[in-house]
């Protein structure tokens, strides 16, 4: 009714909102009407205008039409469905009270059935003590029998009749439980009865966790042996379950339950993992430096076998829901990962860090381990959590740095102590199959680089570039000592040249180690890191291996002008203009001495025979410099300029040889031209000679030019005066392009002119 009555106000609100809307649309209508009528010429289209309205009327009065048919039909519908629900409520309301009738009726009867229901418990009662009065009789006998089957390793019949004895004791216990839940007494005298129970389930419990913790050889000999476990811990948990079941019920639950054997089982093969990885190390590092390698390998060996045992034969010995595999997967990941951090906390050695860290990042995950090809289909090995937390992995590292860093200075402190001996020895030193002077130290020092750089690199790729930059490191420093040591080489064969007997070959077998250096170096870098980018370290090794070999060609060089030097000082001189065999000497012993220094290596050869050829021709000019000698006549003149001509071509013919026809006319020139000077005849004709020269050799200077005119012996001090002068004025500047000559040759003043030659004089006297 209370539907019916919302329906009604709502048809009568319906109306009025239908009237509203009816006087709004005549206003519309007026207001349309008087826009279309405004003009007279509107007039003629009334009938136009009547029409076009009739027809929108016509359309919107059948809309309206279709739109209140759906509301009505949506009101019956409504209205069928109350009543129909109407008549439902009065059936329930009749069958209710029907219902509360014959429970009214019941109670009486109910209360008058007690009786008959403690008769049914005790039947209840009395028919579990007939049904097992042959067991309680017979318990002695079988739990001789079971105790029996249990040494006979019969343990599926012995547990058959393990049940029967729980079962009898269970159900007499609960129909006491049932009967007086208080009475204790009774409870504790059938306990008493069946104690020898719990100690047989006891017993062949352990027998069970025995054959569990030999599962790896059961499964292997007797495979029925380890489904007889299964199916008795099977048994036992659906007993379990439904004594659980029976407690919430009853609140009565049989003594040792729930025996939980199933979560024991686990526990117990837990167990029996952990203890065979545990039992892998049979060595020490006391007994075998190896200990750590062998024990890993044998741990990998022992988790690949077992796994494939596992997945082959025993999970056919376990029902599929316990996802064997899986979990003998996860017990050995954990027995292995405890058994790593156990290592891993140890004090470990460089070498065994390594070792440790390439099993355990790279071994552990790859096809010879959990990776191998009969497991892969079973597990995926990327799903693993890490054997190693990253923190203890990141000390790991930084353990072995330190150490590596320590080792290494050691080792490249011995390995130059060793080389600095065979540097003292009256043999030369080997050569390389190029001919080449070489010693051992760069083969030991990058050998050592090398075999660690191999082991970083089993590590990972970032590990080994922070190898190989620490590598580069020590290198550097190695160096800087290498260097000191080339210095301290050299001076202590300075105080006495005769020492040591291989100075020469030794020095250059030095040389030549700095180019091997290099080589071995960017080979590593090609090797084992992933930028080609020069760094600061690569510039600061290149720097000190230049010096190094720089200095090396220095020192031999140094250790050639030592013997020219009594030859250097006949140059120039009165002995030297009347038939002096100074420069034959001087390019016999260069010659001689650069058949050893044709063992130096490219490019250092090239630069000190360079070098060798530059410092003759300087060490002669500083000899015109040094005014030895000046020319008393035009004669003497012409001679001593044909003599520094015809020695000019000896050392262009000298060094062409050492330098396999490369040109060094330019500074065998410069004696040519300076002899020039000499030879010229006309002195007025002087100052083109000297300007001639001067734009040839920019870097010559004043001193230079009055020394020049000094020796020539013929120059007024007025001529001097203008061509100095003059030249001052038009001289071209130097450039700096081409190589000096008289930039680095000094003009000795007179002081030290006079001391020179008195010096010379004072020793020749003292040697007559």
């Amino acid at each position: 009714m209370h539907a019916l009555h919302a329906r009604s106000g709502y048809v009568i609100l319906l109306y009025a909102d239908m009237e509203e809307t009816n006087r709004e649309a005549v206003a519309t209508a007026v207001q349309r009407v008087a826009g279309m009528l405004q003009r007279s010429d509107q007039l003629d289209k009334v009938e136009q205008y009547r029409r076009r309205e009739a027809r929108k009327k016509a359309s919107v009065e059948a809309r309206l039409k279709a739109a209140i048919q759906s509301q009505l039909d949506g009101v019956r519908t409504g209205l069928t469905q109350l009543h129909n629900a109407l008549v439902d409520v009065k059936d329930i309301q009749s069958s209710l009270a029907d219902v509360s009738k014959d429970w009214r009726q019941s109670i009486n009867t109910i209360e008058n059935l007690k009786d008959v229901k403690d008769a049914v418990v005790q039947h209840s009662q009395l028919a579990s003590a007939v049904e097992n009065l042959k067991n309680i009789f017979s318990v002695p006998e079988i739990v001789k029998e079971t105790k029996q089957l249990i040494e006979q390793a019969d343990l599926l019949q012995a547990h058959r009749k393990l049940m029967d004895l729980e079962f009898s004791r269970d159900d007499l216990m609960y129909e006491q439980y049932r009967m007086d839940s208080k009475n204790t007494s009774d409870m504790n005298l059938i306990r008493m009865y069946f104690e020898d129970v719990q100690a047989l389930s006891d017993e062949l419990a352990k027998q069970l966790w025995m054959v569990l913790q030999r599962s790896m050889v059961t499964v292997r000999r007797d495979p029925t042996m380890l489904v007889s476990v299964v199916r008795i811990i099977e048994r036992e948990e659906k007993i379990d379950r439904r004594m659980l079941d029976r407690k919430k019920q009853t609140g009565f639950i049989p003594p040792g339950r729930p025996k939980q054997w199933k979560d024991r089982m686990f526990q117990v093969l837990e167990g029996t993992v952990s203890t065979r990885i545990e039992g892998t190390q049979s060595e020490t590092r006391e007994s075998d430096k190896m200990w750590l390698v062998r024990l890993l390998e044998i741990t990998r060996k022992y988790v690949l076998d077992d796994l494939i045992v596992v997945k082959n034969l025993m999970v056919q010995c376990f029902p599929p829901h316990y996802n064997t595999f899986n979990r003998f997967f996860c017990l050995y990941h954990n027995a292995v990962s405890a058994r790593v951090q156990e290592l891993a906390s140890e004090d470990l050695e460089a070498n065994e860090i390594v070792s440790l860290l390439t099993w355990v990042l790279n071994t552990y995950k790859s096809v010879d381990m959990m990776g191998h090809a009969e497991l892969r289909s079973e597990c995926d090995v990327n799903q693993l959590e890490p054997l190693l937390p990253q923190d203890v992995v990141d000390e790991l590292l930084s353990k072995y740095v330190q150490t590596f860093t320590s080792n290494i200075t050691g080792w490249l402190r011995k390995a130059l102590e060793t080389d600095k001996k065979d540097w003292q020895k009256d043999t030369e030193p080997e050569a390389d199959q190029d001919g080449y002077y070489q010693t051992t130290l760069p083969a030991i020092v990058f050998q050592m680089f090398e075999q660690n750089l191999q082991v970083a690199a089993q590590i990972d790729e970032s590990f080994k570039e922070q190898v190989l930059k620490l590598c580069l490191k020590q290198m550097n420093t190695f160096l800087i000592r290498y260097r000191e040591e080339a210095i301290a080489y050299k001076e202590e064969h300075l105080r006495d040249r005769q020492l040591p007997p291989c100075y020469v070959q030794y020095m250059i077998a030095i040389i030549n180690n700095c180019q091997t250096f290099k080589e071995s170096i960017n080979s590593l870098k090609r090797k084992y890191s992933q930028s080609s980018e020069p760094t600061v370290i690569d510039a600061a090794i290149e720097k000190t291996l230049n010096e190094v070999a720089k200095e090396g060609c220095q020192f031999l060089l140094d250790e050639v002008f030592l013997d020219l030097e009594h030859h250097l000082n006949e140059l120039l001189t009165r002995k030297w203009l009347t038939g002096s065999h100074a420069v034959d000497t001087i390019c016999v012993t260069v010659e001689d001495y650069f058949n050893d220094f044709n063992k130096i290596k490219k490019p250092f050869s090239q630069e000190m025979t360079s070098e060798a050829h530059r410092r003759v021709v300087v060490e002669y000019i500083k000899a015109v410099m040094q005014k030895r000698i000046t020319f008393k006549n035009a004669e003497e003149r012409r001679e001593g300029a044909d003599r520094m001509i015809k020695e000019a071509e000896q050392f262009k013919f000298l060094f062409r040889k050492l330098t396999a026809g490369e040109d060094t006319d330019r500074l065998c020139d410069a004696i040519a031209a300076i002899a020039e000077v000499f030879k010229l005849t006309d002195p007025t004709l002087l100052y083109l000679e000297v300007s001639t020269l001067v734009s040839k050799y920019p870097d010559i200077r004043e001193e230079h030019i009055v020394a020049l005119l000094a020796v020539r012996g013929d120059a007024s001090r007025d001529m001097r005066q203008m061509i100095i002068e003059t030249l001052s004025q038009n001289k071209p500047s130097y450039s700096g392009v081409m190589q000096p000559i008289f930039k680095d040759i000094t003009v000795p003043t007179i002081s030290m002119t006079t001391m020179t030659t008195m010096t010379s004089m004072a020793t020749a006297k003292l040697l007559k």
